[in-house]
């Protein structure tokens, strides 16, 4: 009951400063920009080790991370390039999170934090890549637990209960744990030779005569029109 005037409390408040935002017509990519400046405040204070106040540094950070996605979906101004830059950005603000971690294990010569942090860093960068590389291969790749939500909201708990040392121990073997996951989940679903050669042979047809068919010219269904007809040529 109280988890759920909470959440409507917070939708109806979140809901205001879309419709303000709105009405002022600013770009929502000004947005995702203050976003990350903010996450740099955050570092900063991380760097010197004030945790609570750099966890509701980022609390204010993630509120501008969610209003730009909003703002642009009011505004009818959701682009690809915004998507684009959105996810470029909360790279940023990822690295130099972590960042102001590792100079405050590296000021109190904590060695083996500073490493702790640098394997962190390594899965929260490789959690998004292999993502993105494997939807290059197969339709979607969203499996693993240790996603940018989840690694904001333990560093803001981490910040606030002043146990960020516990929780870089969470996120660096869960964060490269999803990073396996995945890996193991896109080789699973592409389709290995093996069970090529079976379906070739399902339909009656030869690895060889396969290969043959594909490096054999194929007829265009299309009108491939000169060079010199196309519009600006090739440059």
């Amino acid at each position: 009951m109280i988890s759920n005037l909470i959440g409507r409390a917070g939708k109806f408040i979140l809901g205001l400063l879309v419709k303000f935002l709105s009405s002022l017509r600013i770009n929502p990519n000004i947005l995702t920009f203050t976003g990350v400046v903010i996450s740099f405040w955050g570092a900063w204070n991380f760097g010197f080790g004030m945790m609570r106040r750099g966890a509701l540094i980022i609390i204010l950070a993630g509120l501008f991370d969610m209003l730009d996605g909003e703002v642009a979906r009011v505004r009818g101004a959701e682009t690809r390039f915004g998507a684009f830059y959105d996810s470029v950005i909360d790279r940023y603000s990822d690295i130099i999170l972590l960042q102001g971690l590792a100079v405050w294990y590296a000021r109190q010569q904590m060695l083996g934090y500073v490493v702790l942090v640098g394997i962190v860093l390594m899965g929260a960068v490789m959690t998004s890549y292999t993502r993105a590389r494997a939807e290059s291969l197969i339709p979607s790749c969203k499996v693993g637990f240790m996603e940018r939500p989840e690694r904001i909201v333990l560093l803001i708990i981490g910040g606030l209960a002043n146990r960020m040392e516990a929780v870089l121990w969470v996120l660096a073997i869960l964060g490269n744990w999803t990073v396996i996951n995945r890996i193991y989940y896109t080789w699973k679903e592409l389709p290995s030779p093996r069970r090529k050669a079976a379906a070739q042979a399902a339909a009656g047809q030869t690895p060889e005569a396969a290969s043959a068919f594909q490096a054999s010219p194929q007829p265009s269904d299309t009108l491939e029109l000169p060079k010199s007809n196309l519009i600006g040529g090739s440059r």
